[in-house]
C-alpha cells in the first residue's frame, strides 16, 4: 500500500472515532470515503464499526467504485463515486446516519432551508451568516443506483449543494480532504438538531 493511501485511510479511521464519539454513526452504520492522488477511493468495508476502525477496514476501489482487493465495499459505494465524478475538487465524502438529519427528515419532506447561523460559515466557500442554503431530502431506497441518478438530476436542475439527507436515513457531506468534510458533518449536525427541535416545537 501507498503512503498516501496509509494517509488517507488514517484519515478516516480517526474520522470515525470521532464521529462515533458523537452518537452519529450507531451500530455499523454510516460509510466514509477518500480519494488518492492516483484516482482510487478508499473507502470502509461494508458492515464495519466506524469507532473502532482500523486501517485493515478501509479498502480501495476504483472510479466506479469496484473492489480492488476483494473486499465488499460499502452497499452505498455509487453514492461516493457519483459525487467525486461531479466535484473534481472533492477529496473526502462522509455520511453519518445522526439524529438530528434522522428527526429532520421525518419533519419535513423535500428539503431543509438553512438561514441566517453563524456556523453556516462552517462550510466550504460561505462567508458570512447572511447566507440562505438548502439542503434537499431525497427518499430512502434500496437501489442504489437510482438514487445516485435522482441525487445527480436534482443537483442538475437546481445547482451545486453542500450536502443531502437520505429521509429516515442520514445525510451525505463532502470537502477537498477528510478534515474539512468533516467540519461539515459538524456544523451541519448542530443546524440539523437546531432545526429538528424547532420544527418539532411548531408542529407539536
Amino acid at each position: 500500500m501507498t503512503d498516501d493511501y496509509s494517509q488517507r485511510a488514517q484519515d478516516l479511521v480517526e474520522a470515525g472515532r470521532f464521529i462515533d464519539s458523537r452518537g452519529w454513526v450507531p451500530a455499523t452504520s454510516g460509510n466514509f470515503s477518500a480519494r488518492l492522488a492516483d484516482g482510487r477511493i478508499a473507502i470502509t468495508v461494508s458492515g464495519r464499526h466506524k469507532g473502532r476502525l482500523t486501517q485493515a477496514d478501509i479498502m480501495l476501489v476504483d472510479a466506479e467504485g469496484r473492489s480492488l482487493d476483494g473486499q465488499t465495499p460499502s452497499a452505498e459505494t455509487r453514492l461516493h463515486t457519483a459525487l467525486y465524478q461531479r466535484y473534481p475538487e472533492v477529496g473526502a465524502v462522509l455520511h453519518p446516519h445522526s439524529p438530528g438529519s434522522t428527526l429532520l427528515s421525518r419533519l419535513l419532506t423535500k428539503e431543509v432551508v438553512l438561514e441566517n447561523y453563524e456556523l453556516l460559515k462552517a462550510l466550504n466557500g460561505i462567508r458570512t451568516h447572511a447566507t440562505r442554503v438548502t439542503i434537499p431530502i431525497f427518499a430512502n431506497d434500496q437501489e442504489i443506483p437510482r438514487l445516485a441518478r435522482l441525487v445527480n438530476d436534482w443537483m442538475d436542475k437546481h445547482g451545486d449543494v453542500h450536502a443531502y439527507i437520505i429521509a429516515s436515513h442520514g445525510f451525505y457531506t463532502w470537502g477537498g480532504n477528510v478534515g474539512e468534510a468533516l467540519r461539515q458533518v459538524e456544523a451541519l449536525e448542530f443546524m440539523f438538531d437546531i432545526e429538528s427541535r424547532l420544527h418539532g416545537a411548531l408542529t407539536a
